[in-house]
């Protein structure tokens, strides 16, 4: 039980005030003036003015409350190095069995495991929760058992009590890693863009190196070692070898006593683009779709165009001079001989022989469709006449042979069941809106994929492959009235679009693919396949295990699942003759970014209460009780500070001057005053 005067007016307090200034004037007043009862007057004023003031006094009956420690445990992934596990979990055991033997105290014990991906240590977060759901007058004494590391500092709480960081791990303990300055997402093909990288030290090195060896891979391909400064800069250059995601991986081998190598690689995806691609477009005589392929090949900003048009052939003698005619003369021999390599597509718009092309010139361009080159063909009736191009050397890489026949005849282009699964035409969705065309070449295909039909289901687009290289023939120059809107029109600039990127290798547009997306660490593995079946899809983990998962078709030709990768890292997926790799997590786990236990990031927070740090290798501090305000942590102890915290069960008030009491009071030294005044 416990006893206190309180105070519950009958009026406010400032009337109070107002009223002891009033009496207390008057009794001065009467002092003044030599009045002998002035006295018993103010006593009288007094004992009134006590009254209006209501004093109580009041008795709790208080029940006291346990003083709370909070005991924060970094489960943590770098807390699976060396020891610091078992440091943890004895410490944890000790302390709590010591808490238990001390009076009027309970302790908390709050698990800190790894953050939501790649989070890191969030002990602040975690010491904010548990100090919303206690009461913040109970809390003791907060202690910590951490490597430091923590990366949430920034939501560091405001402490009721001090806080004590017992670190986890040894003096003795050093690390190696790779640190990723600057790696950009981007890079053109064939030119050289500048990774800088850097391997740095920490801890307790036994003996500082000058170099140390560094191995790169790219693609999972064999990785060749260079020797390398530490503690400096370098500057990489590298060369992406091909278009789409490229993954470079950098691994420092692990030294002897190094207390991990989870931070010694580091995975980079670099997508590849092309600079500049340059388009050859022949157009054999002027017609509307040539104007169609132009406005297409220039609204590409990254296409540079080479255009040509036959405006006069040799057998035409009209007796025009030629330079009035065109203003720069056709330099063949340039094109086709010279450097016909710079090309990454040529296009045959309605050209048929006449002379201008000697057969060596189109043997040459044959030539260079097998080394790697690519050919479109957009045929019209010349296509089926007897100076047909696929009369030429040209004739063994095309993938149909004409008929001689050209059907003038209205008819509604349509994709093909393969076509619905090669990515050319796989998304054109709604053919049957689509308008019509009006004339078509008669072709029998000999090789290839035959992607889209028209009049009868003719052959109307068949792609190729030849050699390296890459052939197609699209059997009608009418594609253009697509583009003016006849009959509502069609996807004539996408599907030429598509059409011209997939001849120039663009990595998206492969009809034979295998390849992941990576969301944190799931993949989404995709096969894409013109055929109706395939394989189960051999996952090689990192740590050089293997898993098997089957895929789903999820449209035509597209096969897909969800795999979660167990760890960060490089991972090889495998299907029959198609393999790729894949990161999955960040170049460095955040986890392991720097590894030796040190108190430096907490040493703020645990200041503003005047706690301590200490290592766990050193032994076990003890514990104390310590004052509000005063140090906290000293040589082998830490402190805890007892809050006295009560809970209240009944209070009880009664009146000190009851009005009985008053009223006698105040009418007694009222008529005293009056008599002593009267009798003199």
């Amino acid at each position: 039980m416990t006893g206190t005067v309180i105070f519950d007016p009958l009026i406010p307090w400032p009337l109070i005030t107002a009223l002891a200034v009033l009496a207390f004037a008057g009794a001065a007043l009467a002092l003044w003036r030599g009045l002998s009862g002035w006295a018993l007057r103010a006593l009288a004023a007094l004992v009134l003015l006590g009254a209006l003031a209501g004093p109580v006094y009041q008795v709790e009956d208080r029940a006291p409350l346990t003083d709370i420690v909070i005991l924060l445990e970094d489960e943590s992934a770098s807390q699976t190095l060396s020891d610091r596990s078992d440091q943890r979990t004895a410490a944890a055991q000790t302390l709590a069995a010591e808490i238990a033997t001390r009076a009027n105290t309970e302790l908390r014990r709050v698990t800190i495991p790894d953050g939501d991906g790649d989070a890191g240590t969030e002990l602040m977060s975690a010491l904010s929760a548990v100090l919303a759901e206690e009461p913040r007058a109970r809390i003791a004494g907060i202690i910590a058992l951490s490597d430091g590391q923590v990366h949430d500092i920034d939501r560091a709480p405001d402490l009721p009590a001090p806080l004590h960081l017992l670190l986890t791990g040894l003096d003795s303990d050093w690390d190696r890693r790779l640190i990723v300055r600057n790696a950009p997402a981007f890079a053109i093909i064939g030119e050289s863009v500048v990774l800088t990288l850097r391997i740095e030290d920490s801890g307790a090195v036994p003996q500082a190196a000058a170099t140390a060896p560094l191995q790169i891979s790219v693609d999972g391909g064999a990785a060749q070692t260079f020797d390398v400064p530490v503690g400096q800069d370098i500057e990489l250059p590298v060369t992406l070898p091909h278009g789409g995601r490229n993954v470079i991986q950098f691994t420092v081998p692990k030294a002897e006593g190094e207390i991990t190598d989870r931070n010694n690689s580091a995975l980079i995806q670099m997508n590849g683009v092309r600079d500049r691609l340059r388009v050859l477009l022949v157009s054999g005589e002027p017609h509307p779709g040539g104007r169609t392929w132009r406005n297409l090949l220039k609204s590409d900003s990254s296409v540079d165009l080479v255009h040509f048009t036959i405006l006069r052939p040799p057998e035409k003698q009209d007796g025009v001079p030629v330079g009035e005619l065109s203003l720069i003369a056709f330099p063949t021999r340039e094109l086709f001989l010279e450097k016909i390599e710079d090309f990454d597509l040529i296009i045959f718009d309605r050209y048929k022989r006449r002379g201008i092309l000697p057969a060596i010139y189109l043997d040459n361009v044959a030539n260079y469709v097998t080394n790697g080159g690519a050919v479109l063909v957009a045929a019209g009736p010349d296509f089926a006449g007897a100076d047909s191009i696929y009369r030429s050397p040209l004739a063994p890489v095309l993938p149909a042979q004409p008929s001689a026949r050209v059907i003038e005849e209205k008819f509604r282009p349509k994709v093909t069941d393969q076509g619905k699964r090669h990515p050319v035409t796989a998304d054109l969705q709604g053919d049957e809106t689509w308008g019509s065309w009006l004339r078509q070449i008669d072709v029998t295909p000999q090789s290839g994929s035959v992607l889209m039909s028209g009049v009868d289901d003719r052959p109307l687009l068949i792609l190729d492959r030849v050699g390296e290289g890459r052939v197609a023939l699209l059997a009608s120059d009418h594609a253009w009235l697509w583009n003016r809107g006849y009959e509502g029109g069609g996807p004539q600039l996408e599907l030429l679009r598509r059409l011209a990127h997939w001849m120039m290798k663009e990595p998206e547009l492969e009809e034979e693919a295998l390849w992941g997306d990576a969301t944190g660490q799931t993949m989404r593995i995709i096969r894409r396949t013109l055929e109706d079946e395939i394989g189960p899809v051999t996952i090689t983990n990192p740590d050089g295990s293997t898993d098997e998962i089957t895929l789903q078709e999820v449209s035509p030709g597209r096969f897909e699942a969800l795999y979660d990768g167990p760890e960060i890292g490089l991972y090889r997926l495998a299907e029959g003759e198609h393999e790729t790799v894949i990161g999955l997590g960040p170049p460095a786990p955040r986890e392991f970014e720097d590894t030796i236990a040190s108190g430096d990031l907490l040493k703020p927070v645990i200041e503003s209460m005047r706690g301590g740090v200490f290592r766990l290798e050193h032994g076990l501090p003890g514990l104390r009780d310590i004052r509000e305000g005063r140090p906290a942590a000293g040589r082998g102890w830490i402190g805890l500070t007892p809050r006295g915290a009560y809970e209240t069960r009944d209070v009880t008030q009664s009146p000190l001057l009851p009005a009985w009491l008053v009223l006698v009071l105040a009418s007694a030294l009222i008529v005293g005053g009056w008599l002593r005044e009267g009798r003199r």
